[in-house]
């Protein structure tokens, strides 16, 4: 994921190999929708539930936020959930999960779908460089960076 960020210039380096390595990143904030790494990196809808406070909190933090970028399904459903809780959307059934898809929400953000960058969706060439590549350009252009 760092060579990516670096190279569409959301990080200062295309490596992290240590909190103190000197990485920064550039408007960009990365988190996660549960907190804990369940059996088979499957949380259950209890832990999704259980996390969701956090994962509330930090976003309400992010005053200048123009671009989420959802890694998975799961994240992509998760920050689904976080508009619903806030009002800012009633249901989710105009929003499909598909990597590439983007998504003018109504409170002027833009959410963009990506797989998530894991040993099993890279190694299998479900998610390619490239196809990463063009996510994070189309997160630079909506940031309008």
């Amino acid at each position: 994921m760092y060579p990516v960020l670096y190279e569409t210039g959301f990080a200062s380096q295309p490596t992290a190999v240590d909190r103190n390595d000197g990485m920064k990143l550039n408007d960009l904030y990365i988190t996660a929708a549960v907190r804990c790494a369940p059996p088979d990196n499957k949380p259950l809808p209890e832990e999704l539930t259980a996390c969701a406070s956090f994962l509330d909190r930090e976003l309400a933090g992010l005053k200048n936020l123009k671009v989420v970028v959802a890694l998975g399904k799961i994240g992509f459903d998760a920050y689904l959930n976080y508009l619903k809780r806030r009002g800012v959307i009633d249901s989710k059934k105009s929003y499909v999960f598909k990597h590439g898809a983007s998504y003018s929400m109504p409170d002027g953000k833009a959410l963009l779908a990506s797989y998530h960058p894991s040993n099993q969706n890279t190694q299998t060439g479900k998610l390619t460089r490239e196809m990463f590549v063009e996510v994070f350009q189309a997160a630079a252009g909506f940031a309008d960076r």
